[in-house]
């Protein structure tokens, strides 16, 4: 797993608090990205939503990654669970990638075991990040 300096929210790091806690309190089969959740938020450089970097990915962003194994280039959108689709290419933070994803910025590789194995994914670029379009409320 990478140790690179990822950066977080004061908002997001609010609700996916509020997320994990809340997710572990029904006994959810989702304990172990819970707890690399929490370890990634527990070191990252948490900024107001006006101060955070445009090329780091926050919830709602989209962003393109590249898998250096396989050289294929996915476009995500990084969501909580209720707004999943997977048709869409709307991941989880709860899931394997989307836990990687965040506070990660475009140009960072970033090393993360998933229920396949180890994955070695490139941040290309992101398409779209609330806050840099204003929108500190999403």
């Amino acid at each position: 797993m990478s140790v690179r300096q990822i950066w977080i929210t004061t908002f997001d790091l609010e609700r996916l608090s509020s997320l994990i806690d809340g997710v572990r309190a029904t006994g959810s089969q989702k304990k172990a990205y819970l707890d690399q959740l929490e370890k990634e938020l527990e070191r990252a450089k948490v900024v107001a939503p006006e101060k955070i970097p445009e090329d780091v990915i926050t919830m709602n962003s989209a962003v393109s990654v590249r898998d250096l194994e396989s050289g294929e280039e996915t476009t995500y959108t990084l969501v909580f669970p209720g707004e999943t689709r997977i048709e869409e290419n709307r991941i989880s933070v709860l899931s394997a990638i989307g836990t990687a994803l965040i506070g990660y910025r475009v140009g960072d590789v970033i090393e993360w075991k998933v229920p396949s194995g180890m994955k070695r994914l490139k941040v290309e670029g992101i398409l779209y990040q609330p806050e840099a379009s204003g929108r500190y409320d999403l």
